[in-house]
């Protein structure tokens, strides 16, 4: 089987047409005709079999000032590519119940690791046998299980930044105000980042674009958090607890030829462009500076702005979806409105997300007390008092460095998103010990 754009694109829309109606975009009573971005994850299996992993809808985030109210339960980020790979690492973690509890006996794409190659024998000095310490993850990504991305639109930021240009009434770039200095080590002063402002800037970090009365958020833009993820791999930092992030990283990045910017994504993406001072970067860990290939398809989206414009016909009014979607290969579905369960209040903590911080935090501790002994280091991490002692732990000190070092040296710019760090599982005292 010959896997091309085309056929993870279709992979991908195939999907989303499974889903119900409650989640997809409508017309509205007024006529007003709903779009939405659309994003999922596609692994290649060896026999070039193509599964979907993860898809999502969506096209907002959640505003700087309503970070502190999150407490985990809310998603900070619901644009599309943001939550399919973060409904791709729950389904990593499901996965990995999966195994350890036994209800199943083996993974399509995850396997155990050796653990005789991931313990060895110290002292509290670090010296002899008098006790094996846990010096790795459990599992492994099956080596030759390559991951696509597909994106119905291009990414948000510096990837689409021609487009942006090209769609314009007027295409003479915006004079930058002499109060504001942009250099990537200072994006539009202290603390701040420019969304679609100043476009012809480019090579720029910048935030999640919006209205210019939006309240102001510091999410970065798509662009370069999936530049970031070329460094990183799709693993967050709790599933990085559980799985060597070796292996799992975008082969390939396909992008509706409508919306390729041969520049753009070659500037933002890859070892040419502004990511080209990590180029060979091997770090300890397994990871490494991975730049993916982006290819196109002739495949549309049926929702896409585009397409929904054309079926609105001349005069029909169209408008972006508040609805996001996320769905997994593990059988996981739900529709969210303000990074919140579809009829949940805002910040309701019943109505967290599946792939919220909260539930994954709360899914990883179980899966290391299945998993015992052989994983005391990575419950001792889990058993913080919150969110941000567990990102900040020994475990994940490598994972720190490459994203450091990648900020440090390609993403120049880059303004933490402070804020939702300091909730807590409530776990008792006994179970830090």
């Amino acid at each position: 089987m010959t896997v091309t754009p085309d056929s993870i694109a279709t992979l991908v829309l195939q999907q989303f047409e499974k889903l119900p109606a409650k989640r997809k975009p409508l017309v509205r009573d007024n006529g007003i005709h709903e779009w939405v971005p659309l994003s999922g994850i596609v692994a290649q299996g060896l026999d070039s079999k193509l599964h979907c992993i993860a898809i999502a809808t969506g096209m907002k985030c959640l505003p700087t000032s309503k970070l502190p109210l999150a407490q985990g339960n809310v998603l900070h980020d619901w644009h599309a590519e943001v939550l399919a790979i973060r409904a791709f690492n729950r389904f990593i973690l499901d996965e990995a119940k999966a195994l350890s509890q036994g209800t199943v006996k083996s993974s399509e794409f995850l396997q155990p690791r050796d653990h005789s190659e991931l313990l060895h024998h110290q002292d509290g000095n670090g010296n002899g046998d008098a006790g094996r310490v846990w010096h790795g993850q459990p599992f492994a990504w099956r080596e030759g299980v390559k991951l696509h991305m597909y994106c119905s639109e291009a990414p948000c930021g510096d990837a689409s930044m021609e487009l942006t240009m090209a769609a314009q009434t007027d295409s003479t770039p915006w004079d930058v105000p002499p109060s504001c200095s942009l250099h990537q080590s200072n994006v539009g002063g202290e603390g701040q980042l420019p969304g679609r402002a100043y476009f012809s800037h480019l090579g720029l970090v910048r935030r999640k674009p919006a209205r210019s009365d939006a309240p102001p958020t510091l999410s970065k833009s798509c662009s370069d958090k999936l530049s970031l993820k070329q460094c990183t791999s799709l693993l967050s930092s709790l599933t990085s607890l559980f799985v060597c992030p070796a292996n799992v990283y975008i082969d390939r990045l396909v992008l509706p030829a409508s919306q390729y910017s041969a520049s753009g994504c070659a500037r933002a993406f890859s070892s040419e462009g502004r990511m080209a001072g990590l180029t060979g970067r091997d770090w300890k860990g397994g990871y490494e500076f991975r730049p993916f290939g982006v290819e196109t398809s002739d495949r549309e989206f049926g929702l896409s702005k585009r397409s929904v414009k054309v079926r609105a016909g001349e005069g029909g009014q169209t408008a972006a979806s508040n609805l996001a979607v996320a769905w997994t290969r593990s059988g996981l579905e739900e529709g969210t409105l303000g990074g919140i369960l579809q009829g949940r209040k805002a910040f309701d903590p019943r109505g967290a997300s599946f792939a919220s911080r909260r539930k994954m935090w709360a899914l990883a501790v179980e899966i290391a007390a299945l998993l015992g002994m052989g994983v005391t280091e990575v419950q001792k991490a889990l058993a913080a008092n919150s969110y941000g002692d567990i990102k900040n732990s020994k475990l994940l000190e490598a994972r720190r460095r490459v994203k450091e070092d990648a900020v440090s040296e390609a993403l120049k710019g880059w303004v933490k998103n402070r804020g939702d760090d300091a909730f807590s599982l409530g776990l008792s005292h006994q179970s830090r010990q």
